[in-house]
């Protein structure tokens, strides 16, 4: 199947030739003709099925001009670079129609968003606190959304925007087209489409836990911390294949060590991404990232599902991911359109449980390779991985000294005089005024 088989507008088939784009995806093909006969759907499928073309063709097959300028497609997505990528699709494959397209996020000048807003689009696509906070501020006419797309569904209620998603829902005019797609239906999504959905068909392009067939995956067995990062190091030096190269890490200060430890070995050919990151070193990041100018980029889970990059050939896992689902997320950013792709996988004896459990939801035994034999083994163990000896401690109760004051105290008034013996004739001479004495002794 092509895309001229599919009910689409010369305007749309023209972009889509001039992208390069001839043969649909399998989410592509089955959610179309859903999407054009005004059903609500769900569609199930990994990172990297091309389900951003899924939802946007129909949509835009169906937008039809308006002087009004009010926005009649919503799209919402979990961050700020999701926001930036669909908003490019979108231009791209509206070159030769009349669509104003406008991206709204967090993190930016609310006051700006809102008067370009307020000047008119046909497409918003937005996160859902800063969506909520211009609705609340009548920045655009909600009653004109004909279509509502929510993409990434399970990361956005990951991420804590159940709240203002719900309350975007309840803005929304009822009469309108629900689209949703996730990588997982949890029971808090299928909660969702319940409540706001009106009887969605089902898409489900490659089930969770699929292993990409574009993707070959692989392994590495290593003691410790500073032995994968020599690793990482030797086959960034090594394997010349590797010219686009997404690395995982566990958390944003890992991130930002990794990226310290490599930029020296590779000055000027890395680049860091996570979310302490400011907006704009974020999109400069990526930008380079795409151009080619950064060879690898190490980037946290949060930007796993919104970093979109053409022809990325390896990811690697320098962290085995704790959430299985995140390791689909994570290499699905490679392999992409059809295009063979490469993940690797460092894993250490703590994290093998963590690499069973991504075994068991893939239903595939990820192969482990040796080990390079000029690979450095590092003995230097980070404060993690240093074993820890615990020993019984016997909680002693010591006496509760407080107020209690010292030992010796000063006597009460009472009790202050002294005791001293005054003769008898001191005590006549002070009665009298002059001494007494008793008669002569007879």
């Amino acid at each position: 199947m092509t895309f001229d088989d599919l009910n689409l507008n010369t305007p749309l088939l023209t972009a889509l030739d001039d992208l390069g784009y001839t043969n649909p995806t399998t989410i592509q093909h089955k959610v179309f003709p859903i999407v054009m006969s005004g059903r609500d759907v769900c569609g199930i499928a990994q990172t990297g099925t091309g389900k951003t073309f899924a939802y946007l063709l129909p949509c835009l097959r169906q937008w039809k001009f308006s002087k009004d300028k009010a926005p009649q497609i919503l799209v919402i997505v979990p961050t700020r670079e999701l926001v930036a990528q669909v908003v490019e699709t979108v231009k791209k494959l509206t070159t030769y129609m009349s669509v104003t397209v406008v991206g709204v996020y967090g993190g930016a000048n609310i006051n700006t968003q809102k008067l370009e807003v307020e000047k008119g689009l046909d497409v918003l696509v937005a996160t859902p606190g800063r969506l909520y906070d211009l609705a609340m501020a009548g920045a655009f006419k909600i009653k004109t959304i004909k279509k509502l797309v929510i993409d990434e569904v399970d990361e956005m209620l990951n991420l804590g925007f159940r709240t203002q998603l719900k309350n975007i829902l309840d803005l929304l005019p009822e009469k309108r087209q629900n689209l949703l797609f996730s990588a997982t239906i949890t029971e808090e999504v299928e909660t969702l489409i319940e409540a706001y959905f009106n009887d969605p068909i089902r898409v489900e392009a490659a089930p969770t836990g699929t292993p990409l067939e574009n993707i070959i995956q692989s392994a590495y067995e290593v003691p410790n911390f500073y032995t994968k990062v020599n690793l990482l190091e030797l086959l960034l030096t090594e394997d010349t294949s590797m010219t686009k190269v997404l690395v995982f890490a566990a958390t944003k200060q890992l991130a930002d060590q990794l990226y310290e430890q490599l930029e020296n070995k590779f000055p000027g050919t890395a680049g860091v991404i996570h979310s302490n990151k400011e907006q704009n070193h974020r999109f400069n990041t990526v930008k380079q990232f795409q151009e080619g100018n950064y060879r690898f980029i190490i980037a946290t889970d949060i930007v796993a599902r919104g970093i979109d990059i053409a022809e990325v050939t390896h990811v690697i896992n320098f962290d085995t991911p704790e959430v299985p689902e995140n390791y689909i997320h994570r290499i699905g950013r490679t392999g992409r359109f059809d295009k063979k792709g490469i993940a690797i996988t460092f894993v250490t004896e703590k994290e093998k449980p963590l690499k069973e459990s991504i075994e068991t939801l893939m239903k595939y035994q990820i192969p482990i390779e040796p080990l390079p034999a000029h690979l450095i083994i590092s003995d230097v163990l980070t404060e993690d991985e240093i074993p820890k000896v615990y020993m019984k401690t016997i909680q002693v109760k010591l006496p509760n000294k407080d107020g209690v004051g010292p030992a010796f105290h000063e006597k009460s008034a009472k009790n202050s005089k002294v005791n001293f013996i005054v003769k008898k004739k001191d005590r006549m001479m002070k009665k009298y005024g002059k001494p007494k004495t008793r008669g002569q002794k007879k």
